[in-house]
């Protein structure tokens, strides 16, 4: 299986690469689970950070670890995930749909009633473990703008693609996209 390094600060990984269609593959980064990495992630992004925001909020479900160690970074005891479909203890949940790089067909993005009355009026920081396409995080932010708070920064590990073009996400890393021999389709300088 043909591989992609990549490091961040102090780690650094092999990353397969997985076909995603018919022409094109993207080199996969798994956070979860890699504890270190995540860890040093959330080290070097907080910097990239405003200094005074109330919460982070993520989509889950890769994003998840680095949430949870920016926020207690950053001195935040609580952060707050987007999920990817109505659960059974959800009251007055808001949703909107949205197409991902890594996800076949619409997806269901949902944020829990309790979360939102919990976020209005508040400054977020929106993160993710790879930002590709865009997609989640637009969706993200069209959630948590129903929920009436204000995204005050956008981060996330890598960016993929032309992805790695965009000046409204602190990133550490760019990835580039890939044919299926292997061989760099997008590269970003």
């Amino acid at each position: 299986m043909k591989k992609y390094r990549i490091t961040v600060g102090d780690q650094t990984r092999d990353l397969p690469l997985i076909p995603i269609s018919d022409d094109t593959a993207i080199a996969s980064f798994v956070l979860l689970g890699d504890d270190a990495m995540s860890k040093t992630a959330a080290e070097l992004l907080l910097p990239k950070l405003p200094k005074k925001f109330d919460y982070v909020v993520t989509v889950e479900s890769k994003g998840i670890t680095l949430a949870h160690d920016i926020s207690l970074l950053s001195g935040h005891p609580r952060s707050f995930v987007i999920r990817k479909s109505i659960k059974g203890y959800m009251e007055n949940p808001l949703t909107t749909a949205v197409d991902s790089i890594t996800t076949k067909g619409q997806q269901l993005l949902v944020l829990d009633g309790a979360d939102a009355a919990e976020l209005k009026g508040k400054s977020v920081v929106l993160v993710d473990d790879v930002v590709s396409t865009g997609g989640s995080l637009k969706s993200a932010e069209k959630l948590l703008n129903l929920a009436g708070c204000q995204i005050v920064a956008k981060a996330a590990i890598l960016a993929e693609g032309a992805a790695a073009d965009r000046d409204d996400v602190a990133f550490l890393g760019k990835l580039p996209l890939f044919n299926l021999d292997g061989t760099i389709k997008y590269y970003i300088h």
